[in-house]
């Protein structure tokens, strides 16, 4: 089969090599997915899972991407739940092979059926940026209606999901981001935007939750700014700044069969967008993760045609 793989850690997306791979087989609770659509996160490549195995030794080459959607076409002993022909999309384990490749061996936990209605280019969308926004609002956040977030990085993939899942709980949502993204942001369900290079973020006033995709200087002056009892929600490593009178909580996204149904029921039924920027093949993915210009939104590899 087709596969990316990467073996060179200091080469970053440039060092991705698309490849001939033997397709996986199905382990016990595995399926094995035929990959439709494939999602792709930069940051994988920092991760120490996309190089080691659990026991800390060399599983490279390693095929990156952990979003997928697609087609089971196998059965591994002991795996319920899941029959060959269904349509799924999910989040592969992180420690491996992934998604960036025809076939994909994988848990069956970690997948949830993918309605006929719904593309596999935006089922493959959804994974980490869907599950990263609800579980950081919902099981560590608390967010309860009424209640006001600040979502950092409004117009990208997760914090397009962060504002529009908030919104829907009944929040109100301050975006953030540069001045470029500002529309974007508005579009997808922020009430007020704060340009992070020309505007006060003091000025913001207190919130109950803030969700943060960047670190660095602009959490800690986001800790100000948490009320009483309010939550600090990190994807980017232990907080730096904790809430004078708050919590800080930081996490990394698990797959959820039951939270990925929730997700996509939104986005069946029109209340939930997805933010893809770009698409391409998997024969043109190494040229799409090395973009010449700045994209906004998540690139997705078309798999299948």
């Amino acid at each position: 089969m087709k596969a990316i793989v990467v073996t060179d850690q200091a080469a970053g997306t440039a060092g991705m090599k698309l490849v001939e791979r033997p397709e996986p087989q199905a382990a016990i609770n595995d399926v094995v997915v035929q990959v439709h659509a494939s999602g792709f996160v930069p940051t994988e490549l920092a991760w120490p899972s996309t190089w080691t195995d659990r026991l800390d030794r060399d599983r490279t080459p390693s095929i990156p991407g952990h979003e997928l959607a697609g087609v089971v076409t196998a059965l591994g002993y002991g795996t319920t739940g899941l029959s060959v022909g269904q349509r799924v999309f999910g989040l592969a384990d992180w420690h491996r092979d992934g998604s960036l490749a025809e076939y994909i061996g994988i848990e069956a936990r970690n997948l949830a059926p993918l309605p006929g209605d719904v593309d596999f280019t935006v089922g493959a969308s959804l994974p980490i940026s869907g599950l990263t926004a609800w579980q950081g609002l919902f099981q560590h956040g608390h967010l309860q209606a009424g209640q006001s977030v600040l979502a950092h990085g409004a117009a990208g993939a997760v914090g397009s999901m962060v504002t529009q899942l908030a919104r829907l709980a009944g929040a109100y949502v301050i975006g953030t981001g540069r001045a470029a993204d500002r529309q974007k942001a508005l579009d997808f369900g922020a009430q007020e935007f704060v340009d992070l290079d020309n505007d006060a973020l003091e000025d913001v006033g207190g919130v109950d939750l803030v969700f943060d995709v960047i670190g660095g200087d602009i959490q800690k002056r986001s800790a100000g700014l948490i009320r009483a009892g309010g939550t600090l929600v990190s994807i980017v490593g232990p907080a730096e700044a904790r809430p004078a009178d708050g919590s800080a909580v930081d996490f990394v996204v698990e797959s959820d069969r039951a939270q990925l149904s929730e997700i996509v029921q939104r986005v069946r039924d029109g209340r939930l967008r997805t933010n893809i920027g770009n698409i391409a093949i998997l024969d043109d993915a190494v040229a799409a993760f090395n973009p010449t210009e700045r994209r906004s939104g998540k690139t997705v590899i078309r798999v299948r045609p």
